[in-house]
Protein backbone atom coordinates (compact mmCIF):
# COMPACT_ATOMS: atom_id res chain seq x y z
CA UNK A 1 0.00 0.00 0.00
CA UNK A 2 1.27 3.46 -0.74
CA UNK A 3 1.59 5.43 2.60
CA UNK A 4 2.61 8.54 1.33
CA UNK A 5 1.90 11.13 -1.69
CA UNK A 6 3.84 14.15 -2.44
CA UNK A 7 3.68 17.82 -4.36
CA UNK A 8 5.58 20.79 -4.27
CA UNK A 9 5.53 24.49 -5.81
CA UNK A 10 6.99 26.87 -5.90
CA UNK A 11 5.91 30.35 -5.09
CA UNK A 12 7.43 33.89 -5.92
CA UNK A 13 6.74 35.02 -1.94
CA UNK A 14 9.20 34.54 1.08
CA UNK A 15 7.78 31.87 3.48
CA UNK A 16 5.66 33.49 6.04
CA UNK A 17 3.64 34.97 3.40
CA UNK A 18 3.42 31.71 1.90
CA UNK A 19 2.26 30.30 5.15
CA UNK A 20 -0.33 33.39 5.89
CA UNK A 21 -1.69 32.50 2.40
CA UNK A 22 -1.65 28.87 2.76
CA UNK A 23 -3.30 29.39 6.42
CA UNK A 24 -4.97 32.47 6.96
CA UNK A 25 -5.68 32.84 3.08
CA UNK A 26 -7.19 29.13 2.31
CA UNK A 27 -10.51 30.26 1.31
CA UNK A 28 -9.29 32.63 -1.20
CA UNK A 29 -7.19 29.69 -3.15
CA UNK A 30 -8.74 26.32 -2.11
CA UNK A 31 -10.85 24.68 -4.80
CA UNK A 32 -13.95 24.93 -4.30
CA UNK A 33 -15.26 21.42 -5.90
CA UNK A 34 -12.49 19.93 -3.04
CA UNK A 35 -15.80 21.20 -0.98
CA UNK A 36 -18.98 19.36 0.48
CA UNK A 37 -20.91 22.72 -0.22
CA UNK A 38 -19.03 23.46 -3.87
CA UNK A 39 -20.87 26.53 -5.30
CA UNK A 40 -23.05 27.12 -2.36
CA UNK A 41 -19.66 27.59 -0.05
CA UNK A 42 -19.58 30.06 2.64
CA UNK A 43 -16.72 29.92 4.31
CA UNK A 44 -14.06 27.39 4.48
CA UNK A 45 -10.47 28.24 6.75
CA UNK A 46 -7.80 26.64 8.93
CA UNK A 47 -7.77 27.72 12.82
CA UNK A 48 -4.69 28.89 13.90
CA UNK A 49 -3.32 27.07 16.69
CA UNK A 50 -2.94 23.66 17.90
CA UNK A 51 -5.93 21.82 18.35
CA UNK A 52 -7.51 24.21 15.82
CA UNK A 53 -9.88 22.97 13.02
CA UNK A 54 -9.96 22.72 9.50
CA UNK A 55 -13.51 23.56 8.33
CA UNK A 56 -16.20 24.37 5.87
CA UNK A 57 -19.19 26.53 6.56
CA UNK A 58 -21.90 25.74 4.24
CA UNK A 59 -25.76 27.08 3.61
CA UNK A 60 -27.46 28.15 6.63
CA UNK A 61 -24.47 28.19 8.76
CA UNK A 62 -24.06 24.70 8.28
CA UNK A 63 -20.41 23.56 9.51
CA UNK A 64 -18.72 20.57 8.65
CA UNK A 65 -15.15 19.84 10.52
CA UNK A 66 -12.80 17.88 8.36
CA UNK A 67 -9.19 17.54 10.01
CA UNK A 68 -7.49 19.03 13.34
CA UNK A 69 -4.32 21.24 13.26
CA UNK A 70 -1.67 18.58 14.76
CA UNK A 71 1.21 21.04 14.35
CA UNK A 72 1.50 24.97 14.37
CA UNK A 73 4.95 26.48 13.69
CA UNK A 74 5.21 29.51 11.48
CA UNK A 75 6.42 30.14 9.50
CA UNK A 76 7.67 26.88 8.43
CA UNK A 77 5.67 24.28 8.93
CA UNK A 78 2.09 22.95 9.49
CA UNK A 79 0.56 19.20 9.83
CA UNK A 80 -3.37 18.76 9.93
CA UNK A 81 -5.22 15.51 9.98
CA UNK A 82 -7.27 14.26 6.98
CA UNK A 83 -10.50 12.99 8.25
CA UNK A 84 -12.20 12.55 4.74
CA UNK A 85 -12.43 8.87 3.95
CA UNK A 86 -11.69 7.66 0.46
CA UNK A 87 -15.78 8.12 -0.32
CA UNK A 88 -15.57 11.49 0.24
CA UNK A 89 -17.77 11.52 3.20
CA UNK A 90 -16.09 13.20 6.86
CA UNK A 91 -14.13 10.43 8.91
CA UNK A 92 -14.93 11.96 12.69
CA UNK A 93 -12.70 8.69 14.44
CA UNK A 94 -8.79 10.67 14.25
CA UNK A 95 -7.55 6.78 14.63
CA UNK A 96 -9.25 6.51 10.76
CA UNK A 97 -7.68 9.83 10.01
CA UNK A 98 -4.68 9.99 7.62
CA UNK A 99 -2.56 13.53 8.12
CA UNK A 100 -0.97 16.26 5.37
CA UNK A 101 2.26 17.84 6.70
CA UNK A 102 3.35 21.02 4.60
CA UNK A 103 7.02 22.87 4.78
CA UNK A 104 7.46 26.13 3.57
CA UNK A 105 11.14 26.11 2.49
CA UNK A 106 13.38 29.38 1.66
CA UNK A 107 14.80 29.27 -1.75
CA UNK A 108 15.57 31.92 -4.14
CA UNK A 109 13.31 35.14 -4.33
CA UNK A 110 10.50 33.53 -3.09
CA UNK A 111 10.06 29.88 -1.66
CA UNK A 112 8.96 25.95 -2.08
CA UNK A 113 6.14 24.48 -0.36
CA UNK A 114 6.71 20.69 0.17
CA UNK A 115 3.52 18.58 1.05
CA UNK A 116 3.34 15.03 2.27
CA UNK A 117 0.05 13.24 2.71
CA UNK A 118 0.90 10.18 4.70
CA UNK A 119 -1.07 7.58 6.67
CA UNK A 120 -3.59 5.80 3.72
CA UNK A 121 -3.41 3.03 5.30
CA UNK A 122 -5.53 4.23 8.40
CA UNK A 123 -8.24 4.79 5.98
CA UNK A 124 -10.36 1.92 5.93
CA UNK A 125 -11.48 0.45 2.01
CA UNK A 126 -9.29 1.83 -0.89
CA UNK A 127 -6.18 3.19 0.41
CA UNK A 128 -4.21 2.51 -2.19
CA UNK A 129 -6.22 3.82 -4.72
CA UNK A 130 -7.32 7.15 -2.27
CA UNK A 131 -3.41 7.26 -2.49
CA UNK A 132 -3.17 7.49 -5.72
CA UNK A 133 -5.95 10.62 -6.28
CA UNK A 134 -4.90 12.40 -3.66
CA UNK A 135 -1.39 11.67 -4.98
CA UNK A 136 -2.06 12.28 -9.00
CA UNK A 137 -4.89 14.85 -9.36
CA UNK A 138 -5.83 16.42 -5.99
CA UNK A 139 -2.69 17.68 -4.62
CA UNK A 140 -0.98 19.09 -7.62
CA UNK A 141 -4.44 20.74 -8.21
CA UNK A 142 -4.50 22.32 -4.88
CA UNK A 143 -0.98 23.36 -5.00
CA UNK A 144 -1.61 24.82 -8.35
CA UNK A 145 -4.04 26.96 -7.43
CA UNK A 146 -1.93 27.67 -4.08
CA UNK A 147 0.88 29.08 -6.55
CA UNK A 148 -1.80 31.56 -9.18
CA UNK A 149 -3.07 32.50 -5.87
CA UNK A 150 0.67 33.81 -4.65
CA UNK A 151 1.88 34.95 -7.74
CA UNK A 152 -1.15 37.65 -7.43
Amino acid sequence: MSDAVSATAEVPIPPDEAFALFTKGFGSWWPREFSWSQDVLQEIGIESVEGGFLYEIGPHGLRLDWGRVLAWEPPGRLVFSWQISPERVPEPNPAHASEVEVRFEPGGPGCRVVLQHRGFGRHAGNGDEYAEMMGTQAWPLALERFAGAAAG
